[in-house]
């Protein structure tokens, strides 16, 4: 199938599918006498894939190492698998990392309800966030 056809297919831009190829995350298509690119049915597949590992957080560049194992015959579920574990403890963190700056936000919140504006120095910005 075409470029164009591919991309009806799967929602996306014939200008995303060539970035896909480009960077690795598709292989690149036959090409036809006249030069048009020739995608197997298979690639639709592949694209659908993409699609869903970007849904639950991965990257292009860990995307393209599960299909690097695919375009060599292997099977990358253990890979996935690891690297899934790895975008989970990362959230674990960015999540505690927020939780701790909620806390923050919420003392500052309750020390600026004890602060009245015109005791502000005129040497401050703002005394509700104090310097450190």
């Amino acid at each position: 199938m075409r470029i164009g056809e591919l991309a009806e297919r799967t929602g996306l831009s014939t200008k995303a599918l060539r970035y896909y190829e480009s960077i690795g995350v598709l292989p690149e298509p036959a090409r036809t006498r006249s030069g048009y690119r020739e995608y197997s049915t298979e690639v639709e597949d592949v694209v659908r894939f993409v699609r869903s590992a970007q849904a639950v957080g991965l990257t292009l560049g860990e995307i393209r190492e599960i299909v690097a194992y695919r375009y060599r015959g292997e099977v990358p579920c253990a890979h996935v698998v690891d690297l899934i574990r790895r975008r989970a403890t990362a959230i674990d963190e960015q999540i505690a990392a927020l939780e701790q700056t909620r806390t923050e936000l919420r003392r500052l919140e309750r020390r600026a309800r004890s602060l009245r504006p015109e005791d502000c120095a005129p040497t401050l910005v703002c005394h509700v966030i104090p310097r450190r």
